[in-house]
């Protein structure tokens, strides 16, 4: 553990709750500055994998290490780490200024040190001036943010996130996922989040490492997780996934010949060796599919009629009924031509060979 680039590693870390195994043999390092989210659906693991690096639950198995250092079996007092809960967690007898200044009274900080740190994070979190009020009266983002001011107030090496916007509506949500990766960013605080919202986590990461069943299935980039996810589960979890199972059918030069279950037929692209009637699951991403006019070079051409069409505002999405088993979700903006588009009409619809995913 000599690598000063990394600040958390987590070695063959397992959890079990009597015969429930609820995190099994996860292995994976978080880098110093780096905005770390753990994702995947209730009871992947995710929140356990957490509350194991804060302290407040101990391994069943495994080592965890915070700056080299193995903190195992360390109580969570010991262990300096910043933590935000969704439910916030403040106190609600004392002021805004009290419940920042907690931590620092624990640790002994002089009045004037915690004074001068208050208002330094207070300017931070952009309230400045609030110092006075009480948690009641406040809206629940500056709640929040009070909650992220107290965990951020003794500088610690390490910030975790519990679903600390859960309880928000979607716009204040949308608006605190960005205020908090500034603050993040502006402070190279190394942070852990856990959430089980796809979109935050694409929103807000450096990287992504997706929970099921207590293992870590794919870690990666916002972009890489999305377009190449690992396989079907990391697919279909991340964001909205059309999938068409079938088998190779011929191998061309510039890739592979699929026929699905239902008869549909295109070219794949050479993403890895395959051979004749290997069968596979093929994901292609609804905003990757068009309706077209006309054929363009590089596409892959299906025919169809409009099932359904769904308008959510600034997209529209069409479910394309394919053959008697099989139809494609696609998204596209909704600009004044596609109102054209109605059900029960015939449609061509292309994506780009690139644009397709084997699994």
């Amino acid at each position: 553990m000599g690598n000063d680039q990394v600040k958390v590693f987590l070695k063959d870390l397992g959890k079990r709750f009597g015969e429930v195994v609820a995190v099994d043999q996860v292995t994976l390092e978080v880098y110093t500055g780096e905005f770390l989210t753990l994702l995947g659906p209730s009871g992947s693991g995710k929140t356990t994998t957490l509350m194991m690096i804060a302290g407040f639950e101990f391994p069943t198995e495994g080592e965890i290490f915070i700056e080299g250092k193995d903190v195992s079996d360390i109580p969570p007092s010991k262990r300096n780490i910043g933590m935000v809960f969704q439910n916030y967690a403040l106190f609600p007898h004392m002021t805004v200024y009290e419940n920042i200044a907690f931590p620092l009274k624990m640790k002994k900080f002089s009045k004037a040190e915690i004074s001068k740190r208050v208002g330094a994070v207070l300017e931070k979190v952009k309230l400045f001036g609030f110092e006075r009020r009480y948690p009641k009266q406040l809206s629940g983002g500056q709640q929040q943010r009070i909650a992220l001011a107290r965990a951020l107030v003794f500088d610690p090496p390490l910030l975790l996130m519990d679903e600390p916007l859960g309880a928000l509506d979607k716009k204040l949500r949308e608006y605190m996922q960005i205020e908090i990766k500034n603050i993040q960013r502006d402070l190279k605080v190394t942070t852990i989040y856990v959430t089980h919202d796809q979109a935050e986590a694409l929103t807000m990461s450096n990287r992504i490492a997706v929970f099921n069943q207590g293992r870590v299935e794919q870690i990666g980039a916002p972009e890489e997780i999305y377009d190449w996810p690992a396989n079907k589960f990391v697919a279909d979890f991340i964001g909205e996934t059309n999938f068409l199972e079938g088998s190779v059918k011929r191998i061309a030069d510039n890739g592979y010949w699929f026929r699905s279950i239902g008869g549909s037929e295109f070219l794949l692209p050479k993403q890895k060796e395959m051979s004749i009637d290997e069968k596979v699951v093929v994901a292609i991403r609804p905003e990757k599919i068009v309706i077209l006019t006309e054929r363009l070079k590089g596409f892959n051409y299906l025919e169809g009629k409009v099932d359904e069409v769904i308008y959510v505002g600034e997209t529209r999405r069409y479910r394309i009924r394919l053959n008697d088993m099989e139809s494609l979700f696609v998204k596209q903006q909704s600009y004044f031509e596609a109102r054209l588009i109605k059900g029960s009409d015939k449609v061509l619809i292309g994506w780009p060979i690139y644009g397709a995913q084997i699994l």
